[in-house]
């Protein structure tokens, strides 16, 4: 009964919205790697969108993109530049590799062209920074590409934490992992220093930091203790060892504003079925989030909800929900909405500056071997 009248707190109707077609928005894809299929899926879906330009360093491969996802009057482009100098676009989706999102994105947004910023938003602060510079000086929407931000159980979380349930969050455990899972079935671009830049760190370690930063409301960092280490992807029993310059775990342990202390760890590769599950806790309760088997934004089961009621221990447990629709194509959909509606962004790069900073604070920490702080300079 107690947790029947807990659960009803957060319970939300939403309508569904109708879908202008009268106008088809101009969409371009910068980069037709793995990712890349994920949106041009995605956007075939919306009926308003047409995906009229392709660009990619590596000769032959937007052609061959193009051909295969069925968009054959797309225009071919070998660098972006040469696509935004040539196309009127409605929006971009950036879609490269990790060390290049800063350049693509920025230069995008000089033209006032909406972006979908794929994650990690980029590798250092100071490409975060210059991200978030160009978005306060553009009119155009720029997201970043995080859709567990539209899953159902996430938005739970958030409802649970931001209604004052669990009272004031003074600790937090999060973080996942691959028993092995370094990915490399599409190339070595996620592995390789110079077009990845950071490894399991960014790739899914950006999710797991924003699941409970969002969640919490994006208080700013103040310090952070880092580690990271490349044991498996340097190891001679994996195959491409000789190209791996990245990280495949890494662990922080960092200071929030609110005097918040978040506990994080992140792995590609371990010996272990899970580094732990994520927890929040509170003065008034705390809820779990239970880890799954190869983290990637999702849960591993119902949320549970850990409080005193009347001097007795009690749990309750939260039903997991179902998504109407697909994850992914919600990102889509709500970039495409802000872009027509000229609405805000769904995921906003000046959250996903903190998230940035934590990263790359975990980085230079891990680099240096001592506690560093975190300075963020004014946007």
């Amino acid at each position: 009964m107690a947790g029947d009248s807990i659960l009803s707190k957060f319970k939300k109707d939403e309508e569904a919205k109708a879908v202008d077609t009268s106008k088809k928005l101009r969409v371009g894809i910068i980069g037709t790697g793995w990712i890349a299929e994920a949106h041009i899926d995605s956007y075939k879906r919306m009926p308003d969108v047409e995906v009229v330009a392709l660009a990619d360093i590596i000769p032959g491969k937007a052609a061959a993109f193009a051909e295969k996802y069925g968009v054959p009057d797309a225009h071919i482009y070998g660098h972006h530049t040469e696509m935004l100098a040539a196309e009127e676009l409605d929006a971009v989706s950036v879609c490269t590799y990790n060390m290049t999102h800063a350049e693509c994105t920025i230069d995008c947004l000089n033209k006032g062209i909406p972006v979908l910023l794929e994650k990690p938003m980029c590798v250092t602060l100071d490409e975060a920074v210059a991200i978030c510079k160009a978005d306060k000086a553009s009119d155009a929407v720029l997201s970043i590409g995080f859709q567990p931000r539209f899953d159902e159980n996430m938005k739970m979380l958030k409802r649970i934490v931001q209604s004052g349930e669990l009272g004031r969050i003074y600790y937090i455990q999060t973080g996942g992992g691959r028993r092995r899972g370094i990915p490399t079935p599409f190339g070595t671009s996620f592995i390789e220093k110079e077009t990845a830049g950071i490894g399991a760190l960014g790739d899914i370690g950006c999710y797991s930091l924003d699941m409970v930063l969002n969640s919490i409301g994006y208080p700013k960092p103040l310090t952070v203790s880092g580690y990271k280490s490349d044991f498996f992807g340097k190891s001679p029993d994996f195959p491409h060892h000789d190209k791996f310059g990245v990280d495949d775990f890494a662990a922080g342990f960092i200071r929030l504003e609110g005097d918040i202390i978040l506990d994080f760890r992140i792995a590609w590769a371990m010996n272990l079925d899970t580094p732990g599950d994520t927890i929040i806790m509170g003065t008034k309760a705390s809820v779990r989030v239970p880890s799954t088997e190869c983290w990637n934004g999702s849960i591993g089961g119902p949320l549970v909800i850990y409080k005193e009621i009347a001097g007795e221990q009690v749990e309750t447990i939260v039903p997991e929900k179902e998504n109407e629709a697909d994850c992914f194509d919600i990102k889509i959909r709500s970039f495409i909405d802000a872009v027509k509606e000229g609405g805000a962004a769904p995921v906003p790069s000046s959250e996903i500056l903190y998230n940035q900073a934590i990263i790359d604070g975990i980085s230079r920490s891990a680099e240096l071997g001592r506690e560093i702080e975190i300075v963020i300079p004014e946007i």
